[in-house]
């Protein structure tokens, strides 16, 4: 029998954001989900409702709705660093990678983000809820 030898370099390596718009996207995100851990759970569709209703919705009402209703789209916890930290986590890479698509109005990226983890009776509000909080962001 021949011992199994492992091999580091083949060992998976952090994510790390793109460019520093990627890397302050997805800070923005990580301070929402701070400030919404004593807040209840929200509802995904009833906070969309509440967004469209209310004119006056900027960036931080969107980015806190979808930090407080992101578990249940996914149908789990998402796990999140802190602010300022490099590496990034599975969720969060896919934050980012939504995030990017919906900056370039990228189709079929979209679709098969979503598909991969969200609920379909959630995609069409997560991605209504990520697009708008990367209009406020460069991401390319």
């Amino acid at each position: 029998m021949v011992p199994l030898r492992l091999d580091k370099s083949a060992e998976p390596r952090p994510t790390t954001p793109t460019t520093p718009q990627a890397f302050a996207f997805l800070n923005h995100l990580r301070f929402k989900a701070m400030e919404c851990r004593a807040k209840p759970r929200a509802d995904l569709f009833e906070a969309c409702a509440l967004l469209q209703v209310t004119r006056t919705a900027n960036q931080e009402a969107h980015a806190e709705a979808l930090m407080r209703c992101l578990a249940q789209a996914l149908g789990k916890q998402p796990r999140l660093h802190a602010p300022g930290t490099v590496e990034m986590s599975f969720d969060e890479t896919w934050l980012v990678e939504l995030g990017l698509a919906c900056s370039r109005d990228d189709e079929a990226s979209l679709s098969f983000l979503l598909g991969s983890r969200i609920l379909p009776e959630h995609r069409r509000l997560v991605r209504f809820l990520v697009g708008r909080i990367s209009e406020y962001f460069s991401l390319d």
